[in-house]
């Protein structure tokens, strides 16, 4: 969360950062507050992680297959991650993916900074959705970069797919205080599906959880008015 001073003009010094809580608990509820604060658009920014650490992630929860292993018969955690009413992002990724060799190392650092340019293109908030296996190798870069991107009206939700660990997602998310407001949201994906009786609607919670409360952050810092 962000918070600041009644004297607040343009002083960003008077602005202290703090971690946006986990508060809703339905679907519903996050969608009537994120219309209440004033989302009326915004776009949407896929990103998916094709580093070599994904054939390692799925020992436990992915039967020791590949977390891109594609087949005819099952959906993969990538799959899976893809929302509702997107079916574009998931025929392309299904069709792209059996192409593309594996790499590394792991860096969120060269996609948030691309959202980030798209943002100061389009002068409009946007979403950056990263589903990822969480091995991140250049920490450093990737805070920096998730640092910079809280001067611009952009939230960040990481969708962790694999067995983990979630440790540094969890930084990310939690900490950062240098951040102009937490902007950065992780959700375990199958952590979130467990024990519920609709888990897409879960992992859907999960990931619009802070949106409400990082909007308001975003206009209460004026973000949206430094871009025109």
């Amino acid at each position: 969360m962000c918070s600041m001073s009644d004297d607040y003009a343009e002083d960003d010094q008077k602005v202290k950062f703090e971690m946006i809580p986990d508060k809703f608990h339905s679907l519903k509820d996050v969608s009537d507050a994120i219309k209440n604060v004033g989302v009326k658009e915004c776009s949407l920014i896929f990103g998916i992680d094709y580093t070599m650490s994904n054939q390692m992630q799925g020992k436990k929860t992915y039967d020791g297959l590949s977390l891109h292993d594609i087949q005819p018969s099952r959906s993969n955690p990538y799959q899976e991650g893809d929302c509702d009413g997107f079916m574009e992002v998931l025929k392309q990724y299904t069709d792209v993916t059996p192409t593309i060799k594996l790499g590394g190392p792991t860096n969120f650092a060269p996609i948030i900074r691309q959202a980030v340019d798209i943002v100061k293109e389009k002068r409009q908030y946007h979403i950056l959705v990263i589903v990822a296996d969480g091995q991140v190798t250049n920490e450093e870069e990737t805070i920096k970069a998730i640092v910079e991107a809280s001067e611009f009206p952009l939230s960040i939700v990481v969708i962790g797919v694999g067995d983990g660990p979630w440790d540094m997602m969890k930084d990310f998310d939690d900490n950062l205080p240098e951040r102009k407001f937490d902007n950065f949201q992780f959700v375990g994906f199958h952590q979130a599906k467990q024990g519920v009786r609709n888990p897409d609607v879960a992992v859907a919670l999960a990931a619009l959880m802070e949106i409400p409360d990082q909007y308001m952050c975003i206009k209460k810092l004026r973000l949206m008015e430094k871009l025109l």
